[in-house]
């Protein structure tokens, strides 16, 4: 019995600390093992770092956490871009150069194209953090500037100057500055409301704008036009109630309409293969018996005439002619 015992310590010895080595093993494991539910928090938290997510106009879009370099790929984020003091790293051209009227703000900016066609490889080469394009862009083109990098379609409608502002101020950190000049914009309006309500009453302003050699006017809510009816109070003329877009305005019409003020915006590059439009609509009889023209109410490129409207740029610019204009 004794001799058996003997020969089975050294097993039972090796038995117990194999025993105690598999209990050490066990005692460690929840130190140094990551669950699957933990590993997909900590990768989701690592995500959430680099990236944010912009709501505009009820839509999201996710972005890098850093936004530095701004494609300002529409004329519309070009303007807003200038008011806000935002050097965007690419810019739009016309006419091969950047537009004189923002010059001074983006000088050092590579051109990536016209509005129509932005030059992609030219901003795919820039690294964009963000595409500020157009809700004009047709879809092909959004598609191809998606694949870049995100592309917010600034909205070409006026009414949403406030949220184009904000969200192009929320990605270079200039909320304060947007807060300001919608504050001070709101109110001007306010002072200039207290003459208008009583001295626009009757009359009939129409902002008329020539491309193409071809008079156009817009719906009460686009281009230039919220700033005349919305915040100065002048009536809404029939015929831009019923315009659907840039609706052709014929003289025939223009003359039963017979405003008793016209601004009339003319842009050379717009009207490249007629390059003495203005020039003609302005000695032409028709033009010239209108009771705007009679009485010397007809306000030529008052503002900019490549200013889009839509943005805060262009309604801050019109608002202070505007009421000079009108306003006594």
């Amino acid at each position: 019995m004794h001799k058996y015992f003997k020969m089975c310590a050294p097993a039972l010895l090796a038995l117990s600390l194999a025993a105690c080595g598999a209990d050490k093993t066990e005692e460690s494991e929840p130190a140094t093992t990551t669950t699957a539910a933990e590993t997909s928090t900590t990768k989701s938290q690592v995500e959430q770092a680099q990236t944010q997510t912009i709501t505009y106009l009820g839509e999201k879009y996710e972005l890098p956490a850093e936004v530095n370099n701004i494609v300002a790929a529409s004329l519309e984020s070009m303007e807003d871009a200038a008011i806000l003091g935002i050097k965007p790293v690419g810019v739009l051209e016309v006419g091969g150069k950047v537009p004189a009227y923002l010059a001074s703000e983006f000088e050092g900016a590579t051109l990536i194209g016209d509005k129509m066609t932005p030059n992609v490889e030219a901003i795919l080469n820039l690294d964009p953090d963000v595409i500020i394009g157009t809700s004009k862009f047709p879809e092909e083109m959004a598609e191809k500037l998606n694949k870049i990098q995100t592309m917010i379609p600034y909205s070409h409608i006026s009414t949403n100057w406030k949220e184009n502002l904000t969200v192009l101020a929320q990605l270079a950190g200039k909320e304060e500055d947007a807060k300001k000049i919608i504050a001070d914009y709101e109110a001007k309006v306010a002072d200039a409301q207290v003459k208008s309500k009583e001295q626009l009453a009757d009359k009939q302003v129409l902002m008329i704008r020539v491309r193409g050699g071809m008079m156009y006017i817009y719906p009460a809510g686009v281009y230039l036009n919220p700033v005349l009816y919305e915040d100065l109070g002048a009536s809404i003329p029939d015929i831009v109630n019923t315009a659907k877009a840039q609706d052709e305005l014929s003289l025939e019409t223009l003359a039963e309409v017979n405003p008793d003020v016209i601004f009339l915006q003319f842009e050379e590059s717009e009207n490249t293969d007629s390059p003495k439009a203005l020039e003609d609509l302005q000695k032409n009889p028709i033009f010239t018996s209108l009771k705007a023209t009679q009485n010397n109410q007809v306000f030529v490129n008052t503002i900019e005439p490549l200013a889009q409207g839509g943005t805060a740029w262009s309604k801050v610019k019109f608002l202070d002619v505007a009421a000079e204009k009108l306003l006594k």
